[in-house]
């Protein structure tokens, strides 16, 4: 088995994941990881025994593949760069964010005949690959996704952060062109909506209804599917699932068989193997542009319904000043 040469770019809290992983895959030498913090790069370095790289022009000719985890703002610029000089990717979700700027990526892929898979995780859940067997023709789709607040991420909105996830997977299960989508959203510690909610309907009157937010308590990724002859149920963290049928006039419950596993392995070992194969990845990039315009599609109606809101917030309060002004008292006049 040939040995494939990879690096890691950006090796922050998720690339350091990567750069452990690919440390332990066997037929796989990770030959460096580079970050914008020098200091970050050569510990990470240090931990999992490759070298430091401080510029893209520093990686080797010998390594074929890349990881690509930096923040998505900068996924296109140095997607770009790597590809142009070569390089099979593995680019962090989303594939950027910008649909414009995702299509030119493929095409730049496609130009090289380079491989470009983009990190939609949650399709290497153990959970999702024993699911996706049994589901077929849902009917209607519920999804929560929550987690704490943290910094990490908030360069783009809730949704391209976390509900990307959410779409990705329901698109992949649909497997129908979206009809209509609305969305609502709050803007509360960030720059840009930290909580939203999506309700999508596709051609094959399917429903979705996604709700996310980087601003709770706890964490929860959980999702339910209802079909014809199933409701099932999954929970992403712990990797169980139900499946609850109607038998002879009751609700009987089985529990989904789920392996163990760790999604990013199983995603960076499909990504290896298409590198050392060669042809389509299991994930490919186009099925994460479909998401991606899904994902700024809800982002633009959330954007809508906060700029409603606060157009119906300003008016309330020019409604209670006239209120206030037509008191006696309150108008700053004694009678």
């Amino acid at each position: 088995m040939d040995t494939i040469k990879v690096a890691v770019v950006g090796v922050g809290h998720l690339g350091s994941r990567h750069a452990r992983i690919y440390s332990e895959l066997p037929g796989v030498e990770l030959i460096g990881v580079m970050d914008i913090d020098r200091a970050r790069a050569e510990e990470v370095a240090g931990e999992y025994g490759c070298r430091p790289l401080g510029r893209l022009d520093d990686l080797p000719s010998t390594v074929e593949a890349v990881s690509v985890v930096v923040p998505t703002d900068r996924h296109y610029d140095v997607a770009g760069a790597l590809m142009e000089r070569g390089y099979h990717l593995l680019v962090e979700k989303p594939i950027t964010d910008n649909v414009a700027r995702a299509r030119e990526l493929l095409r730049l892929a496609e130009k090289e005949s380079l491989l470009l898979q983009v990190g939609h995780v949650e399709r290497f859940n153990p959970g999702i690959l024993a699911l996706e067997k049994i589901v077929k023709e849902p009917r209607f789709i519920e999804c929560h996704r929550n987690a704490p607040f943290q910094r990490r991420g908030t360069e783009v909105g809730v949704v391209l952060d976390l509900m990307i996830h959410d779409l990705d997977i329901i698109l992949y299960l649909v497997s129908s062109p979206v009809d209509s989508l609305e969305a609502v959203g709050a803007t509360i510690l960030s720059e840009h909506e930290d909580i939203a909610n999506a309700r999508i309907k596709f051609k094959n009157g399917c429903v979705a209804n996604i709700t996310t937010s980087r601003v709770s308590p706890s964490k929860m990724r959980k999702i339910r599917i209802f079909q014809d002859d199933a409701y099932i149920s999954l929970d992403y963290m712990s990797q169980t699932a139900q499946v609850y049928r109607k038998e002879a006039g009751r609700i009987v419950v089985d529990r989904l068989p789920v392996p163990p596993g760790e999604s990013l392995k199983l995603e960076l070992q499909s990504f290896i193997e298409a590198v050392r194969l060669g042809g389509k990845p299991q994930v490919p990039a186009e099925g994460s542009l479909a998401a991606l315009e899904v994902a700024v599609a809800v982002t633009k109606e959330v954007e809508k319904s906060e700029r409603r809101l606060k157009k119906l917030q300003d008016k309330s309060v020019e409604e209670w000043e006239s209120v206030q002004l037509s008191i006696p008292g309150l108008d700053g006049e004694e009678e």
